[in-house]
């Protein structure tokens, strides 16, 4: 069973901590790969936004690296599982 995907919510934002992590020393391409152990192919894919979800172990890694939440970056997947709105028919036949 593969693990979830998280969906990055802005490629804007990724750049910024890209620029600005915790440490105040910008990472390039090549050392956030080597930071989170990924490819320095898929950082570039965030960052030019033709990649827009990892999977969820990266996505806790990218933002350990940049010193923020992981909700500043990226959304977790929804499932119907998660779901705990009821709708207005479900509210009628009570």
């Amino acid at each position: 069973m593969s693990r979830p995907r998280y969906t990055l919510k802005s490629v804007e934002a990724f750049r910024w901590f890209m620029e600005n992590p915790w440490t105040g020393i910008p990472f390039t391409r090549r050392t956030l790969a080597e930071t989170v152990n990924v490819s320095s192919g898929l950082i570039q894919k965030l960052a030019a936004g033709t990649q827009d979800n990892v999977d969820v172990l990266v996505a806790h890694d990218l933002v350990r690296a940049f010193g923020c939440s992981i909700l500043n970056l990226f959304a977790p997947p929804v499932t119907p599982d998660r779901v705990t709105a009821t709708t207005d028919e479900e509210q009628k036949e009570e």
